[in-house]
């Protein structure tokens, strides 16, 4: 006997799917196989299941089914077994026509019938052709979907064309109009910078015109302070003459005064008139008294008209000086203007005792008089010869001040201390001589 011959490979190279599907044949039949019955090189993939060692072990398991005669006898018994009706057609060299290409090749190539070279050639052959009519089916749809997209792509730029047309016509109509802005733009520059220049010049000529003005204003003020000088001048010279005349009318005002004081003296020694006692009442008294005790009682009607009282200290006290005289005093007049940075209670206390030192140097009545509505109670009472007096509530020391002055009678000297000048107005109206605030501030700074 002559050797065995060796085993023939498939004539050509098999197509993937025909691989693919000897392959997955030849890793089912391994399953049921022994260990003994299982090649070596496939041993290590014994345990994997199908599906993943069909995958990973193909190159090991298609080596395996062309190189070891048993092991493809062993995967063909397994085939006859799972399709036996293809298998025994694929023996007879009389495949089923409606049967898939791939796996009569896959089986011929496993089964070897005679005759299976040709018969996995015309299948795989049949396989290539239905392979070629699918992928040109394929190519057939590839293209009618190329001439779809190239059909939409033509839409699309024509659209594009059009947009890009009309954008160009917006942009056109843009850059027109962007002219014109900038013509104009350059027009209305032109304007302003020729504007400019006229405001320039104009605004020289008013420079010019400024300085010589300022120039003749200098020399306006140079004479009219020449002018003044000249004024200050005469003033001075005039209150020099009037200082003057003004000593010499004073001389005779006083002897007439000694005159008729002494008059009065001789006649209350004829007329044999008692001296008013300390304590008697005084119209003063009647006011506060009214205040006490009728809370409605009526006002003194203003009088307009204003004046500026005299300020000197040295008047006060010569009006201080005249008999029977009564300085009354608008309290927080004197106070805010002498020590405003003093709380209320403070303020009244320092000018009570100024207004009783008065008292007592000169004999005078004395009536201080506060607006009440800082105070909870407005007693009215003498403290150390001053009378003290509060508004009441609703009221203010200016009213006061006018009943009292009302309350006096004519003739009597009454003094009025206040820098308001509504109550010089309204106290001069009514025979009192006002005196302002500062001067006995003054006063009382002297002693």
């Amino acid at each position: 006997m002559g050797a065995p011959a060796a085993p023939q490979g498939p004539p050509g190279a098999l197509p993937e799917p025909v691989r693919q599907r000897v392959v997955a044949l030849a890793s089912e039949a391994l399953d049921g196989l022994s260990a003994d019955e299982v090649p070596a090189s496939l041993r290590p993939f014994r345990r994997f299941v199908t599906a993943r060692r069909a995958h990973l072990a193909a190159s090991p398991l298609a080596a395996a089914v062309e190189r070891d005669a048993a092991f493809r006898a062993r995967v063909a018994a397994s085939v006859r077994t799972a399709v036996p009706e293809l298998a025994a057609a694929v023996d007879a060299g009389d495949p089923p026509a409606a049967a898939d290409p791939h796996d009569v090749a896959a089986l011929a190539l496993l089964l070897r019938p005679d005759g299976w070279e040709a018969l996995v050639e015309r299948a795989a052959g049949a396989a290539l052709e239905a392979g070629e009519r699918a992928a040109s089916a394929q190519a057939q749809e590839a293209l009618a979907r190329a001439e779809e997209q190239l059909a939409a792509a033509r839409a699309q730029a024509r659209a594009d064309l059009e947009r890009v047309r009309a954008d160009a016509a917006a942009l056109k109509a843009e850059v027109a109009t962007l002219r014109r802005s900038l013509h104009e733009a350059r027009t209305a520059r032109r304007e302003a910078q020729d504007a400019a220049r006229a405001a320039q010049e104009e605004l020289e000529v008013l420079r010019r015109a400024a300085a010589a003005a300022q120039g003749a204003a200098d020399a306006e003020l140079r004479r009219a302070r020449a002018r003044a000088g000249e004024l200050e001048a005469a003033l001075e010279a005039a209150r020099r003459a009037g200082r003057e005349g003004r000593t010499s009318a004073d001389a005779r005002l006083r002897l007439l005064l000694d005159t008729l004081l002494e008059a009065g003296q001789g006649l209350r020694r004829e007329l044999a008139l008692p001296p008013v006692a300390p304590g008697a009442p005084r119209p003063a008294d009647a006011v506060a008294a009214q205040e006490a005790r009728a809370p409605d009682g009526a006002g003194v009607t203003d009088v307009p008209g204003r004046a500026r009282p005299e300020e000197d200290p040295g008047a006060l006290e010569q009006l201080l000086g005249l008999p029977r005289v009564h300085l009354l005093v608008d309290g927080y007049n004197v106070t805010k203007l002498g020590y405003g940075g003093l709380p209320l209670q403070d303020q009244r206390e320092r000018l009570v005792r100024g207004a009783a030192a008065l008292a007592a140097r000169h004999g005078a009545e004395v009536t201080v008089v506060f607006d009440g509505a800082d105070v909870e109670r407005a007693p009215a009472v003498r403290e150390r010869g001053v009378r003290v007096l509060f508004s009441r509530p609703g009221r203010t020391a200016d009213e006061l001040v006018r009943r009292l002055v009302a309350a006096e009678p004519q003739g009597r000297p009454v003094v009025v201390v206040s820098s308001d000048r509504e109550v010089a107005d309204g106290v001069r109206a009514r025979g009192a001589r006002p005196v302002a605030s500062a001067a006995l501030l003054r006063l009382l700074g002297r002693g």
